[in-house]
């Protein structure tokens, strides 16, 4: 099966900015080219997952309730423009709480794979921070690390992990697993 795990926030959707959340729907503005993005995963037979930590509920700055419609506000999107995602898995504990489920750990992603039989070292986990390169490591998947959102390229000498593929945003992402897809099933890569 042909899986890929996205992050949320600075991945499909503009990147709030440190310490800051989308806590509404109109805060929520999709990223130019990431509901073409998916769309083309799922024409290519990709089924999509959201990985994303919303630390933001559990410290009370928004409710589960306006979680929920920014989640219908993006699947509305995403539907709307030819794509689909099979699953949204929010993470809503405080850090503090040290929880399995919380990114970088991979208990998340483990969650798919008790439903959903995927070879991780041919899986990706596109997102816009090192936490998402280092859950994508946990989980054994090969990380892709955006630089539309939280992370910037100058701060490379401070990373504790290394993505193995760096783009500009999603839509060049996924342009290239697309590309790498096509050429594999040739009998190239």
């Amino acid at each position: 099966m042909k899986i890929i795990f996205l992050d949320r926030d600075g991945v499909i959707n503009k990147y709030p900015g440190d310490k800051l959340y989308v806590v509404s729907t109109g805060g929520y503005k999709f990223l130019p080219g990431a509901k073409k993005a998916i769309a083309e995963l799922n024409k290519a037979g990709f089924k999509v997952f959201i990985i994303s930590n919303q630390a933001g509920v559990g410290k009370g700055v928004f409710s589960p309730e306006a979680l929920k419609r920014i989640t219908a506000k993006l699947l509305g999107g995403i539907k709307k423009a030819g794509g689909r995602i099979e699953q949204v898995i929010y993470c809503t504990h405080r850090p503090e709480e040290n929880c399995a489920c919380r990114k970088p750990k991979a208990g998340s992603i483990n969650l798919v794979r008790k439903s959903y039989k995927f070879n991780p070292r041919k899986t990706f986990f596109i997102g816009d921070s090192i936490r998402d390169v280092e859950t994508a490591h946990a989980a054994g998947l090969k990380s892709i690390l955006v630089l539309s959102g939280r992370e910037k390229l100058e701060n490379f000498k401070n990373w504790q992990d290394t993505p193995e593929f760096i783009f500009k945003g999603l839509a060049s992402a996924v342009n290239y697993i697309l590309q790498k897809q096509s050429v594999s099933l040739r009998g190239g890569l």
